[in-house]
């Protein structure tokens, strides 16, 4: 269920939503033209192993661009039936004949040109990778999207944990298989079903990273407390389909945990109602994106994370080059100077800078919020946190906020203490909510 974002940023701030409203009132128009006669530059039929993703990358040069397809395919199908009609652009049959949209009339181009009326131009850049499209940063954009997920498969099981059944799962998301580590209580569920956390994991180079390595111990605490808990690899981790292009200046990670927040929701062990979001640094500025354009998120837990504003994330957040690990490609740290190139700076365009920002839209946050922070943290300013926990409150959200001294980016010396709160919290605000 998608948040009040999309009706509620007029009570943010005055200039930032009259930007906004020009990107809303150009959304409506597109919707006009999806049944229209679509002008295909080319077409393509669908092989196997494609995803929707896949194949805008290799024709449009951009992932992100599948939705341009599925708009012209079906407008296309609307008047030839050799076209196919994409009901789920999850969902791909091979054989099917695609419509590749024509560069003139791309339904894409009408919100960049209204962002392009109070900011620079985009310059390309060169890379591995496509540069960055600002438009897909905005929160008002991922409030937007659909995210509908899947029916979640088993691809193994494995060993039981103490009370507790582990299996490695997959679903879909942007048409690509994400694999995800799933534990599911033992014995008889409540009536309603199971209370489940989506758990979201920190930065891990994706070649490196492994579905059943890495947080396996803080999962534990709250599967055998009786939680469904679900973590997704994210695109392009281990052997999940997609291109991992980063948290910061993509919106693809976060796409594929709202999609697992769908497949979790629809999966019939589930509560529905009862469903909590745990993230850990990058998977902390996930957490915070997602609460506030979606309303099934009753609780978030936030440990180390990266929650600042996108102006402290530039300004007040660069690791020492000497320090920053080899694994982390230059694609996926590049997103400073991308923006910066396309958009303009902090203070010569606040207003698209605040657009991107979960920070600007806390009144809309679907749940309270916990934080956890080490003073020593060297990865990630403990200001971060400092800052979002009285950003909650200011806007009038429940907000707890725990500092431990002393102590690193991982909690590692308060571990036990912090897991024992963050349960707690989930506890309160999502096993014994009520309705």
């Amino acid at each position: 269920m998608k948040s009040n974002l999309q009706t509620g940023v007029a009570s943010a701030l005055l200039i930032f939503t009259l930007l906004l409203s020009g990107l809303l009132a150009a959304r409506p128009a597109l919707a006009q033209t999806s049944t229209a006669p679509a002008a295909c530059a080319s077409t393509v039929t669908v092989q196997a192993g494609d995803t929707l993703s896949t194949i805008a990358l290799r024709t449009l040069g951009s992932m992100g661009a599948y939705t341009r397809i599925v708009t012209a395919t079906n407008a296309a199908a609307a008047q030839d039936s050799s076209f196919a009609t994409i009901a789920n652009p999850n969902q791909l049959v091979v054989g099917w004949k695609l419509c590749l949209p024509a560069g003139a009339g791309v339904a894409v181009a009408t919100p960049r040109a209204a962002l392009a009326q109070a900011t620079p131009a985009p310059t390309a850049t060169q890379d591995e990778r496509p540069p960055i499209d600002p438009v897909t940063l905005t929160l008002t954009w991922l409030a937007q999207q659909e995210t509908p997920g899947s029916a979640i498969t088993v691809e193994e099981v494995l060993a039981p944990g103490s009370n507790y059944d582990r299996y490695v799962v997959s679903y879909l998301s942007d048409g690509n298989r994400i694999n995800a580590y799933m534990t599911v209580p033992q014995g008889t569920a409540p009536a309603t079903g199971w209370p489940a956390i989506i758990f979201n994991h920190g930065y891990i180079p994706p070649t490196v990273y492994r579905t059943t390595e890495r947080y396996i111990a803080y999962q534990d605490a709250f599967a055998r407390n009786g939680y469904i808990v679900f973590r997704s690899d994210y695109r392009g981790h281990a052997f999940s389909e997609g291109e991992a292009n980063g948290a910061y200046g993509d919106p693809g990670y976060t796409i594929d945990v709202l999609n697992a927040l769908a497949s979790v929701k629809a999966d019939p062990r589930v509560d529905p109602a009862r469903i909590g979001m745990w993230g850990h640094s990058l998977g902390g500025y996930i957490t915070l994106r997602a609460m506030v354009v979606n309303d099934d998120i009753k609780a978030g837990v936030i440990w180390a994370g990266v929650v600042g504003s996108y102006t402290d994330m530039l300004e007040n957040w660069r690791r020492n080059p000497n320090t920053v690990p080899a694994s982390i490609p230059q694609s996926a740290r590049r997103w400073r100077d991308d923006l910066v190139a396309q958009m303009g700076a902090p203070a010569a365009n606040p207003v698209y800078w605040n657009s991107i920002s979960a920070n600007s839209y806390l009144d809309t946050l679907s749940g309270p919020v916990q934080l956890h922070h080490g003073t020593a943290d060297e990865d990630v300013p403990v200001a971060f946190s400092q800052t979002l926990g009285d950003e909650i409150e200011a806007a009038g959200g429940g907000v707890e906020y725990y500092e431990y001294a002393g102590d690193n980016h991982n909690l590692s010396n308060s571990l036990a203490l912090a897991l024992q709160r963050s349960v707690a919290f989930f506890d309160e605000h999502v096993k014994n909510a009520t309705p």
